[in-house]
């Protein structure tokens, strides 16, 4: 697509541009945009129609749209912002350089101003700071016929009209009514009598984690947000909550991986500044790392005893590790579902027992039939091997499901303990049961 843009540029063929843009999707056009610089990307970005445009706008991402900003003249400006969804100009104030919102702000009349200020004074990661004001509110005593007609002229702007909301005088929240309830009663019924009293509403200070949870668990398309007196002051709606849960996703990643959350996409964050952001926990398990260096010190007259034991450390270390941070992970995940809370913790701890139990004995016989038969090792030495591996296994899989559950009572993220932080403790857990046993059963050849 690209280089079929940049031929009809070099031609001068923009009525060419025009006609194949606008056989493209919204979405098509954005990822078409994004690969432009800003001399092109104006040119192209202004042969779009000024509804199309708008939509395309809030596609694009953050570099390309602050291209755009610093291109546009102020009446363009005003063009584009007014067609866009609050949410949708919060999200991109929230991004833009101080000059870049000085001049959005600046072309923006006085009410769309005020919506704009309040909505950024809600906390960072809050309900109140996704939700949109561009809802449907009827009154509870209107008809149906009445209510239609309001739906009808102002569609427009709203993001969206398939959940219309009945409050009272004060703006108070008493009920909730679908456009399709509407459109099949008949027009004299009165709102109050078809209205569903039996809705979810969340608080503008709630977790937008917890916001995306809700929709989830009740199957809804939008939610409403109300303040600590049931007055409604937005709504939420199912694409806001989409970036919500990719947002938390990807920052569980990089906890799990220890590196601290990115904002920007791989590519656009520079080098320097992801370096800073995983320096940190490599120099903290670096640092850590040294209570293993200790372990396997105070065991010196052990290896030295019986060489062959060294041998076998970075595979019972692999093991642990591998299997704590396979129940860690699986932990971590249930309790970000839902599936799993603090109060099944013990159930949690006994599947995990069985199952490492299980896993214990299978991996210990298998490694004792291939330290006798494949590589000769003599029996005390597999037997102090495969006991060991029982052992880390079992312990291994405990802490990597318990360490996730102390985190959430902490009110911590448990992602945290997924990843390196979990090997690193159970590296040295492994090493101490090995010598523990190498010390019990092979005493007769340490000197």
């Amino acid at each position: 697509m690209e280089n079929t843009i940049q031929s009809f540029i070099k031609e001068k063929k923009y009525f060419e541009i025009r006609k194949y843009l606008n056989d493209l999707n919204t979405v098509e056009v954005s990822e078409l945009l994004n690969q432009f610089e800003s001399s092109e990307l104006m040119m192209i970005f202004r042969l779009l129609s000024k509804d199309r445009a708008a939509d395309v706008f809030s596609y694009l991402d953050t570099e390309h749209q602050e291209m755009i900003i610093n291109t546009m003249t102020d009446v363009e400006t005003k063009n584009i912002f007014d067609e866009l969804y609050f949410d949708d100009i919060v999200d991109i104030i929230e991004e833009m350089p101080s000059n870049v919102v000085k001049k959005i702000l600046k072309n923006t009349d006085a009410k769309d101003r005020h919506m704009i200020n309040q909505l950024l004074k809600y906390p960072d990661n809050s309900a109140g700071s996704i939700m949109t004001t561009e809802y449907v509110d009827l009154k509870k005593d209107m008809k149906v016929s009445q209510a239609i007609k309001v739906i009808r002229d102002t569609v427009e702007e709203k993001e969206n009209i398939y959940t219309c909301y009945v409050i009272s005088e004060d703006r108070k929240l008493e009920g909730v009514v679908s456009l399709k309830e509407l459109i099949t009663s008949e027009d004299d019924i009165v709102i109050e009598n078809i209205m569903n009293r039996n809705f979810v509403s969340v608080h503008t200070n709630d977790d937008q984690e917890m916001v995306a949870d809700i929709i989830k668990k009740y199957d809804l398309i939008v939610l409403p947000v109300v303040d600590i007196e049931n007055r409604l002051l937005g709504i939420i709606t199912i694409d806001d909550v989409m970036d919500v849960i990719d947002k938390e996703a990807t920052e569980d990643f990089h906890k799990m991986a220890g590196i601290s959350p990115v904002e920007e996409s791989y590519l656009k964050t520079n080098a320097f500044t992801m370096a800073r952001q995983r320096i940190m926990w490599l120099i903290v398990l670096m640092i850590s790392a040294t209570f293993t260096g200790r372990i396997i010190k105070s065991y010196e007259d052990v290896l030295q005893s019986v060489v062959i034991l060294a041998s076998f450390i970075p595979m019972l270390m692999d093991t642990g590790g591998n299997a704590g941070a396979q129940s860690s992970t699986i932990v971590v995940r249930a309790l970000a579902l839902g599936d799993v809370t603090i109060k099944d913790t013990f159930k949690i701890l006994r599947k995990e027992f069985f199952i490492s139990f299980i896993v214990a004995l299978v991996l210990a016989a298998i490694n004792y039939l291939r330290l006798i038969t494949l590589t000769k090792t003599s029996l005390d030495v597999a037997l102090t091997v495969s006991v060991t591996l029982i052992f880390v296994v079992i312990i291994s899989k405990i802490i990597g499901a318990s360490l996730p559950v102390v985190a959430k009572v902490l009110k911590l993220d448990p992602a945290i303990m997924a990843g390196p932080l979990i090997t690193t403790i159970l590296d040295a857990l492994t090493l101490t049961i090995y010598f523990k046993f190498a010390s019990i059963f092979l005493s007769n050849l340490i000197k």
